[in-house]
């Protein structure tokens, strides 16, 4: 492989990278034994058409783009290694030349890491809000648990009441013809729960098991479907079942049930208490570690950073804010409305981000940190089962090993600031008291035995904002 590497002005560079021919034909052959299997020829059995027939019949090139992406791959993790410049972004690849029989060509052009004179990064002072676990916050998390654990009691003995759920089968007419969406079957409706239309869960108070009974209705003039709004209707509706839903009373026999070796009420509440409370210590060091951060990148002077880095970030967070619009009913523009974002802000806060990976980086360098062959591998190993993985080379392939690694660089340095910073916790603004028998430590007992000031306390990852 040979590399040349032209400078670019807004600190981007282009590599042009050449791979000899003989690469290029073991990445042919390669990727048509990958292949053949699913090849189809008549005279010949699947999976046994020889590469010559294939390439006479498709031509040479039905192997090109595969085998392409293999030479890229390699060659540009080659070239990365050999590159004495820092390279900040993913490349904007061109293939220049890819003929069989001569040697493949590309360009790659990606930004490279501008000039930074670092500022101060050691004993930076930042306030945050302690981490508090109010009684309240412990009772709500209780009472979702006991919700999501609710006892369900049939009733056969009595007709539909508020408050029961029914268990119903219902078609819906409008001048005597049904219409979509009017119609299902098995249907758990909570009566008076005010899911249906107005009128609907009324109707069936009263309503005997087995018993079918016609309920007519007014859809609202503002009905998201304008072929029934405004318009009455006649749901032909049977009742199969009913049933009632009531929390579980929480006692030491509930507790034992859990699963969590745990015996009894107070040891839940104090199990509660330590594991909210572990998540707002997550919540308080990560946003330290931003704020820290945010003072780095103010302490240090930077040049431009580059233009290509800045739109990586840039589509990162219009992508981020479009997946939130669409997730609350949004179309983009409305939500950054709401939101009372601009064009510039965005553009401004991906600049930022990139300021933020430049110091980053800076740092590393250094403080001479890195991460080794066996942290990641360790990593690999103790994520892939969280994620489905079996076997963690089959991980490996799904992902980007570079990109993890670098987000593991990013931890690292993350952790290696807030390690050497000065972190002052403010009061808590409520303290609590989640067991009235004394057995769980208020947050403020917690902030004076352990002092309020910490610098070194283990956190997570921070995302790349």
């Amino acid at each position: 492989m040979s590399l040349q590497v032209e400078k670019l002005e807004h600190n981007m560079a282009k590599l042009t990278i050449e791979v000899p021919a003989e690469e290029v034909e073991q990445a042919l052959q390669a990727s048509y034994l990958k292949q053949r299997n699913q090849i189809s020829m008549p005279g010949f059995r699947k999976g046994k058409v020889p590469r010559q027939m294939v390439e006479k019949m498709y031509g040479p090139e039905v192997f090109y783009d595969d085998a392409a992406n293999k030479l890229v791959q390699e060659a540009y993790a080659k070239a990365f290694d050999e590159c004495e410049l820092e390279l900040v972004t993913p490349p904007d690849i061109d293939v220049v030349q890819l003929e069989k029989g001569k040697p493949f060509i590309f360009t790659a052009e990606v930004a490279v890491k501008p000039e930074v004179t670092l500022g101060e990064y050691k004993g930076i002072e930042v306030t945050e809000t302690a981490p508090t676990v109010t009684d309240d916050y412990v009772q709500s998390y209780i009472d979702y648990a006991l919700q999501s654990n609710m006892v369900t009691t049939e009733i056969t003995d009595r007709a539909v009441q508020t408050g029961d759920f029914a268990n119903i089968d219902y078609e819906g007419k409008i001048d005597g013809v049904a219409f979509e969406g009017g119609t299902d079957k098995g249907y758990d409706l909570e009566i008076g729960s005010g899911s249906f239309i107005d009128g609907f869960e009324d109707g069936l108070i009263g309503a005997e098991i087995g018993e079918t009974r016609d309920v007519t209705v007014t859809f609202p003039e503002s009905y998201p479907n304008a072929d029934v709004a405004g318009k009455e209707a006649v749901f032909t509706v049977t009742v199969n079942s009913i049933h009632t839903k009531s929390l579980p009373e929480l006692t030491d026999e509930y507790v034992k049930g859990l699963e969590l070796d745990l015996a009894t009420v107070d040891e839940y509440k104090q199990y509660v208490f330590d594991m909210l409370m572990e998540d707002e210590q997550n919540t308080h060091d990560s946003n330290a570690q931003i704020d820290i951060l945010a003072k780095v990148v103010e302490n240090s002077e930077f040049k431009e950073p580059p233009a290509d880095m800045v739109t990586r970030y840039y589509d990162r967070i219009k992508a981020n804010m479009s997946s939130y619009a669409a997730m609350y009913g949004y179309d983009l523009e409305s939500f950054m409305a709401a939101k009372g974002s601009s064009e510039e802000q965005i553009q401004e806060s991906a600049a930022q981000a990139a300021r933020e990976i430049i110091a980053m980086k800076a740092i590393a360098d250094a403080e001479e940190l890195n991460v080794t062959d066996e942290e990641v591998e360790a990593e690999l190993q103790k994520n892939a089962a969280d994620y489905g993985y079996e076997d963690v080379e089959e991980y490996k392939s799904a992902i980007d090993l570079k990109g993890y690694k670098e987000y593991m660089m990013t931890e690292k340095v993350l952790s290696f600031l807030f390690d050497n910073a000065v972190v002052t916790d403010t009061e808590p603004v409520q303290e609590l008291n989640t067991d009235t028998e004394g057995t769980t430590e208020t947050a403020t007992e917690a902030a004076e035995t352990e002092g309020t000031e910490t610098a070194g306390t283990e956190t997570g990852a921070v995302e790349e904002t």
